[in-house]
């Protein structure tokens, strides 16, 4: 940190005491990867696994960020702290979020229980920033209730966002890629809720029928989630409090069945080993490096085969 910054201690407690500024640097030093995130997560992981962590996904144009602020509000009307993390697509110059903070939330701003951020995918296409999940933990060890993470629209690849949540919601608007296409896009196998949005617009009903069709010839197990299919307005405002109340429905089922805890464990997995590999890379020495160069050449040439490639890399195991 900077001459005269606060120490890593006093930036955590700042957080667990619910300011502001300190969460918002915190998340900066993740996305950063300044060197003090490591001592950061040491500090901030006791606080964590508490928050319920919603993600939001769906094509663009469906009205994810309408939806978003107005769960924050049905939230706030029951009394719960709420982050979201809105992940933009990057800027080409900047490579900064390109939508900033989303204007439709902005009539949360002045609420000190509701915290909002943009972060960047910075080119990484699985729908997700990839410094997302230190950021979900920042937020949740901050005393956050609620973390809405609303995903840049990306089609197959908005799987990921599945692996990074308690629960995912699916969105889809009539007119913008109905049940058809959310199946060949493959968001029927990570959907834990289906909401069609804008459901005051014409065919909004028969999206609905169509997805419920599918969802139903679904294989599953005796005593599996069967995603409900919902309807909501962002423009009336209509379904929000019936979709959260789903969501609580689901995360009740997934506690009681062992699913949640298993989701988490995956998504700890993943992690770790995300970091670790980070690191191998990192670590390789230059001549490690160089050689990596020569049997590259070699396994493209036929020379030799990955697997050996892969052995001599890194030496016996």
């Amino acid at each position: 940190m900077t001459a005269g910054a606060a120490s890593p201690a006093d930036l955590v407690a700042a957080a667990r005491a619910g300011r502001a500024r300190a969460v918002g640097r915190l998340i900066s030093l993740v996305e950063n990867e300044a060197v003090e995130v490591r001592e950061l997560m040491g500090l901030l992981a006791p606080d964590t696994g508490r928050a319920r962590v919603i993600g939001l996904t769906g094509a663009p144009g469906v009205g994810k960020s309408s939806v978003v602020s107005l769960l924050v509000t049905e939230l706030r009307a029951r009394e719960q702290r709420v982050a979201v993390l809105a992940v933009d697509p990057s800027s080409p110059f900047s490579g900064g979020a390109l939508l900033g903070d989303r204007v439709r939330m902005q009539q949360h701003a002045l609420d000190p229980a509701v915290f909002i951020r943009s972060m960047a995918t910075r080119g990484h296409l699985g729908g997700l920033a990839v410094a997302a999940p230190q950021a979900i933990r920042v937020l949740d060890a901050a005393g956050f209730d609620v973390v809405l993470v609303e995903t840049v629209g990306v089609g197959q690849s908005e799987v990921e966002v599945s692996q990074q949540v308690d629960v995912t919601v699916v969105l889809l608007a009539p007119g913008m890629g109905d049940g058809i296409q959310a199946a060949k896009a493959g968001v029927l196998e990570i959907g834990d809720l289906f909401v069609v949005n804008k459901a005051d617009r014409e065919g909004a009903p028969a999206v609905v029928r169509e997805l419920r069709a599918m969802v139903a010839l679904a294989d599953r197990s005796a005593g599996d989630w069967k995603p409900p299919v919902l309807s909501t307005s962002a423009l009336q405002g209509a379904g929000i409090d019936h979709l959260l109340d789903e969501v609580d429905r689901f995360l009740a089922h997934a506690t009681a069945s062992g699913q949640l805890t298993h989701r988490r464990r995956q998504r700890a997995r993943q992690e770790v080993e995300s970091l670790a590999l980070a690191r191998l890379r990192a670590t390789l020495p230059r001549q490690g490096r160089e050689g990596l160069d020569r049997l590259a050449s070699d396994v493209a040439a036929g020379r030799l085969d990955p697997y050996t490639a892969a052995d001599r890399l890194l030496g016996p195991s």
